[in-house]
């Protein structure tokens, strides 16, 4: 399955063995639910007002990270759409974002496993007032996609 054919049911069914493949004793998981899915855009203005007129998102969040990526949040519901663009147009993959109450436990865990890093903890912008001093962390799925951590 390439990464522009994951559908809503592929990603939770990946959510779902994902969290029973890295659980803390009987019946206690890791990761509460799938945080975001992000995709790149040619156009980031363009693609907002795409999501927000046809089907229903409202975009709450928006910023400017290294490289000057520019990265907007959508929701719908409690669903997260991340949208990023960067100038050059130099972007390749996609990902998925698992939120975790215990970042700590769950990354040195993966890392004990073997599973490869690919960005080191680090602090990360509250995109609402709940997420105020979280951090996040990006691990290697087995074909080179990316698995972020939040929390």
């Amino acid at each position: 399955m390439g990464a522009g054919s994951l559908t809503l049911t592929s990603i939770a069914h990946l959510q779902n063995r994902f969290a029973r493949a890295y659980a803390f004793g009987k019946g206690k998981r890791m990761f509460k639910r799938i945080d975001h899915v992000a995709l790149h855009v040619a156009d980031l203005d363009r693609s907002v007002a795409f999501y927000e007129k046809h089907f229903g998102f409202k975009h709450y969040f928006q910023q400017t990270a290294t490289a000057g990526l520019q990265i907007a949040y959508l929701k719908l519901g409690d669903t997260v759409l991340e949208l990023t663009h960067h100038s050059d147009g130099e972007m390749k993959g996609f990902h998925f974002c698992l939120e975790t109450d215990k970042f700590d436990e769950t990354v040195t865990k993966l890392q004990a496993d073997g599973v490869r890093l690919v960005r080191a903890p680090h602090t990360t912008a509250a995109r609402e007032a709940r997420e105020e001093g979280w951090r996040r962390v990006v691990f290697a799925g087995p074909d080179g996609e990316q698995i972020e951590l939040r929390g």
